[in-house]
């Protein structure tokens, strides 16, 4: 299911994109501007929202005894 939540994201994302590329052409009309304007920020408070969650998970995770302790980042490549 997280590899679900994860894809939502990276496509809001992405639709988030075209709709700022689209607003910033300038070709759309003044209503279709406001619908683009709603919908993008309905996405932005999503992606906020699974940024937060995200957040919480890591500092859940990186608790430890209680209090959290900072760990370094590792990615892929790190290893």
């Amino acid at each position: 299911m997280a590899r679900k939540k994860a894809v939502d994201f990276e496509q809001s994302l992405a639709d988030l994109q075209q709709l700022v590329e689209r607003l910033e052409s300038g070709e759309l009309s003044l209503e279709d501007s406001l619908a683009c304007f709603e919908q993008g920020i309905r996405l932005t408070r999503e992606c906020q929202a699974a940024l937060s969650q995200a957040e919480q998970k890591v500092q859940i995770l990186l608790e430890r005894n209680g209090e959290l302790e900072a760990a370094p980042f590792q990615t892929d490549t790190d290893a």
